[in-house]
């Protein structure tokens, strides 16, 4: 048998090792620069891989996951069965199992139910659709414990979602208590505390807070997916949106937002973004781009600025980081500049993308000269006074809009967004369908000769 690992990551590589190790025959496809597993072909692309493949396993993130399996389709053999294995919404999996039926491919949706890293290709599955029971098999020759849901693909990932509402929530309290013992100096009492009250006590406990800070956009992500599902069940997910926001702010990853998730923004108006999220983010008309063509995508430094003084600026173009968006809580003043050149000048230098003020500016004709995108009040010649108070990176609100660090700020003409960063992927999707749609819409208008 030739096993094909789409996605050679921390997960791809020991399902990959598994069936090495139990004599089967691995090709694996990953694009990023990650190692191939010892024993294992690395193929070019994803046609290459799935070619001779009787089991193909998905193990890309969600995120990426349609564009796989519409790559895969076309080039599988006869009777070869797609494992969809990343943690998704269960609609996301009907959606899958529907494309890959269209074209009589079995499809099983696996939901992993413990450890990888700890149980290897043995970990717990739970399996449905109709390929589950061709994936029982071939993971319960590898020793894992494998449950057969007799259901269409997407129960097995609301099994998957449902334990996750308390194991990653677990896993966020241990972190956010641990950060509390730290910063009250109490961190090794705090430690007992937790550890005493788990059943695997600190080994268990340092296990969920590293996996937590390691994984936390995956995990984010998936706390999302659990909080749509609760929606839909009719649950208020009040907890679990925490979650996601807490495994966001947990991970060491300073590029949250990924540069190519910022990237596929940049044709997507502001308008479009802000009718995919119900025109809830948008933040208040009366803060406008303050020279026309402006645009920006970028991820929100949240500034705040007392009246009439800059000190918050100031402190953000220290701690400021490549792609960053300052936005400023400036107090709604409009009769003091809070920014002119020379600041737009440094932040330039620095990677900041621009800035969102609720507050005035200066040197407007400067700031559209050096092609630095600014929304703001409006403009006032006086300056700025830097007695403070101010700060930057804890959340502000801006024009109405809570803005947390690292939440996906997009700016044009028509205003500007602020999307939080768990939420950024579904958002690009929604507002895409939400340009197509409306691109239908004036063809036929125009088709109709209809008046616009």
């Amino acid at each position: 048998m030739t096993v094909a690992v789409l996605g050679l990551g921390e997960a791809g590589s020991l399902y990959a090792q598994g069936f090495l190790t139990a004599g089967r025959s691995v090709v694996g496809f990953d694009p990023a620069d990650v190692p191939t597993p010892d024993g294992a072909q690395r193929a070019d692309s994803v046609a290459a891989a799935v070619a001779d493949a009787q089991i193909v396993l998905g193990l890309t993130g969600a995120a990426h996951a349609e564009s796989v399996l519409t790559a895969a389709l076309p080039h599988l053999r006869p009777g070869a069965v797609f494992v969809e294995m990343n943690s998704a919404a269960p609609a996301l999996k009907r959606r899958l199992a529907a494309a890959a039926a269209a074209v009589d491919v079995p499809f099983a949706d696996v939901a992993v139910v413990g450890s990888v890293p700890e149980g290897g290709a043995r970990t717990a599955l739970v399996v449905s659709g109709t390929g589950a029971a061709a994936t029982a098999e071939a993971f319960g020759a590898l020793g894992a414990e494998v449950e057969v849901l007799e259901a269409e693909a997407g129960a097995a990932a609301q099994r998957k979602l449902l334990r996750s509402v308390f194991m990653k929530g677990l896993g966020a309290l241990v972190v956010e208590a641990l950060a509390a013992g730290e910063a009250a100096g109490d961190l090794d009492w705090v430690r007992d505390q937790v550890a005493g009250q788990l059943a695997g006590g600190a080994a268990w406990m340092d296990r969920l807070a590293t996996g937590t800070v390691k994984h936390g956009v995956r995990r984010s992500h998936e706390s999302q997916a659990a909080a749509q599902m609760l929606r839909d069940l009719g649950v208020c997910p009040t907890m679990t949106l925490a979650n996601a926001d807490l495994h966001l702010g947990a991970t060491r990853d300073e590029q949250r937002l990924e540069d190519g998730l910022l990237a596929a923004y940049a044709d997507v108006p502001v308008a479009n973004v802000g009718d995919a999220r119900d025109r809830l983010g948008l933040v208040a008309g009366r803060i406008h781009a303050v020279w026309p063509g402006a645009r920006v995508v970028g991820r929100a430094l949240p500034v705040f600025c007392r009246k009439g003084e800059n000190i918050g600026i100031l402190a953000a173009l220290d701690v400021a980081q490549p792609g960053d968006v300052l936005v400023v809580d400036g107090q709604g003043d409009p009769d003091r500049a809070l920014m002119g050149e020379l600041i737009a000048e440094r932040a330039r230098v620095k990677g900041i993308r621009g800035m969102v003020i609720d507050g005035a500016v200066r040197d407007v004709e400067e700031l559209q000269h050096l092609g630095f995108p600014v929304w703001a009040l409006g403009s006032s010649p006086a300056g700025p006074y830097k007695n403070g108070p101010g700060w930057a990176g804890r959340p502000v609100a801006v024009g109405g809009v809570v803005v947390n660090r690292g939440d996906l700020v997009v700016g044009d003409p028509d205003g500007v967004v602020v999307v939080p960063a768990a939420e950024a992927e579904a958002t690009l999707r929604a507002a895409r369908a939400v340009q197509a749609d409306e691109t239908r819409r004036r063809a036929a208008i125009v088709a109709s000769g209809a008046p616009r």
